[in-house]
């Protein structure tokens, strides 16, 4: 299945204020969320420890809470894998002690055959990775302007940051509202859609580039958005195919892929719309907007005459 709209007049420019009303509520709705509700974070982000069972029969959730109770302890996050879900990842909030890591360890190996790991986070550890998640964003961030401001103009970067913060904003929201776990597989699902979506505003901000050259007059806004409606009408076929393959992808690692990586790809899902959305119906307007703003300022800018009076 593929989508074709080469031959097809639609004009997206028209609809422009209806994109930054709709991105403009969720940004507001996403800011409520993240005051009130905040982000389920993991033992990744926060101080905790994390044990990895393995047993030689399947496992389920109950059976692993009783093996703990067993223990006097409660888990916080239980995640099955392994083809018969004979693997466990648990999690505690809180570092265990070295007594309590010791009684698991004894009691697991003695139930399931195997002496389970057990590894922890401790808050400066849990910060620092925090820290580096978001540093890893801003130099991403960072690098991507300086090679769109090279490879097209300064405007070109700064709409495409935008949508990128956009997408990734986006998925946090979702997250915050679903209160689903973060972790570390969360902030790659971020740096992937980061990825995705710089690709997918380039090959946009190409088009528009190609048809600039084409274009016969190019002075005002109409002609600017005479521009952009027909560069995006060339990559919307492109775009919604492209994120379709990746969606079923994405969406078989959601339903098989087990737990450890469910939120993996549930981010992919979430930032491949946020992510195709952006580049075609946020960047493209911005750009929009401010390359008339540009040309509007260029055609009333006074001109010097040779004694260096300005015309009027």
């Amino acid at each position: 299945m593929s989508f074709n709209f080469q031959n097809r007049e639609i004009d997206f420019v028209q609809h422009r204020k209806k994109f930054f009303i709709f991105s403009g509520a969720f940004t507001l709705l996403g800011i409520i969320l993240l005051l009130t509700l905040g982000l389920n974070l993991g033992i990744d982000f926060e101080s905790g420890s994390r044990v990895d069972l393995l047993a030689q029969e399947t496992l389920t959730t109950e059976a692993v809470e009783e093996e703990f109770s067993k223990v006097g302890l409660s888990p916080d996050d239980i995640q099955l894998a392994g083809d018969r879900n004979e693997m466990a990842s648990v999690g505690f909030i809180g570092v265990l002690t070295p007594g309590e890591i010791t009684e698991i360890q004894a009691h697991f190996a003695t139930e399931y055959g195997n002496e389970p790991s057990v590894s922890t986070v401790d808050p400066i550890i849990g910060h620092e990775l925090a820290r580096n998640a978001l540093l890893a964003v801003l130099i991403a961030s960072i690098g991507i302007i300086i090679y769109v401001t090279i490879r097209f103009e300064l405007l070109y970067g700064i709409a495409a940051i935008v949508a990128l913060l956009h997408d990734a904003f986006f998925i946090i929201a979702v997250f915050s509202l679903l209160q689903i776990e973060v972790n570390v597989p969360f902030i790659a699902a971020v740096l992937t859609i980061v990825g995705y979506s710089i690709n997918d505003t380039i090959v946009t901000f190409d088009r528009i580039r190609e048809n600039m050259k084409l274009a016969k007059r190019v002075k005002d806004f109409d002609d600017l958005a005479k521009i952009v409606n027909t560069s995006l009408v060339q990559t919307l076929a492109r775009s919604i195919n492209t994120v379709l393959t990746v969606v079923f992808a994405a969406a078989a690692i959601f339903i098989f892929g087990g737990e450890a990586i469910r939120s993996f790809a549930f981010a992919l899902l979430v930032g491949l719309v946020a992510g195709t959305y952006s580049s075609m119906f946020l960047a493209s307007q911005l750009w929009l907007i401010w390359k008339a703003k540009q040309l509007q300022k260029k055609k009333y800018k006074p001109q010097q005459q040779p004694d260096g009076e300005p015309t009027v």
